[in-house]
């Protein structure tokens, strides 16, 4: 569980984050959204460590990050999987060595544990044959699938995932929303997804947590926002005729 409490950040002295606090729950798939400037990518950032909050508090199952010292935060750190937007895989590795990276980087383990859970992982995102591929050699579905293997490779407690489904066809899109949920569940990891697709809200959103101009306007579940009437929320989700439609049906039972 990661919770953050009232945590500001700002930037040449204009406030990006405004009071944020909210909890993002061990198991779930906890979805932050909003528009472009609501300060999403700055309060992901500020749970990586990226970003220093002036104001408040970030902690990882209980461990407030700004009061630990350097080890701790390096423990912590190694605790994290992450998924970039743009995968950032290694061009001029093979899949199998883009994805054993963080144990080389980060264990004492032996080549052949290393190639043992390079193995699993890649079976376990479904890329059984595509050890010695070149990232050019794949699909852009397939290079976000070794991005997720490498992001849990290293048995992560916390999974940070920003703007997974970019640049995906819709078919591949909910393919890796599903891989997602499913290795979050699996394993117990606090998962946190940035992203604006709102495919990945109604499918996976355990948790929501919606910015407006640097504060919480909203939270709730992927059920909740048929329900609420929130406006801010509701102008968000629903500004397509297509999903105004759906949420028309869905209120009507």
């Amino acid at each position: 569980m990661i919770e953050i409490k009232n945590i500001e950040k700002s930037f040449g002295g204009v406030k990006i984050l405004k009071g944020v606090s909210c909890v993002f729950e061990a198991g779930k798939t906890n979805l932050i959204i909003g528009q472009s400037g609501s300060g999403k990518t700055v309060l992901l950032k500020s749970l990586l460590g990226i970003h220093t909050p002036e104001v408040g508090t970030i902690s990882f199952d209980g461990r407030i990050y700004s009061e630990l010292n350097t080890d701790e935060k390096r423990e912590i750190r190694t605790e994290i999987g992450m998924l970039f937007q743009g995968s950032a895989l290694f061009d001029s590795m093979t899949v199998a060595e883009n994805v054993g990276f963080p144990l080389k980087m980060f264990t004492n383990d032996s080549n052949e544990k290393i190639q043992k859970r390079v193995d699993f992982v890649l079976k376990r995102v479904n890329l059984i044959g595509a050890h010695k591929k070149l990232p050019s050699e794949i699909s852009g579905g397939m290079q976000k699938r070794v991005a997720i293997a490498r992001a849990i490779v290293n048995n992560p407690k916390y999974l940070f995932c920003d703007e997974p489904n970019s640049g995906l066809d819709p078919n591949t899109a909910i393919l890796i929303d599903n891989l997602i949920k499913e290795i979050t569940e699996e394993y117990n990891i606090t998962t946190v997804v940035n992203t604006h697709d709102m495919n990945s809200v109604m499918e996976i959103g355990d948790k929501i947590t919606f910015l407006k101009n640097g504060l919480k306007a909203w939270e709730g579940t992927n059920e909740d926002i048929f329900l609420t009437d929130n406006e801010a929320i509701v102008e968000f989700v629903y500004s397509s005729n297509l999903f105004k439609k759906v949420r028309e049906a869905y209120l009507k039972g």
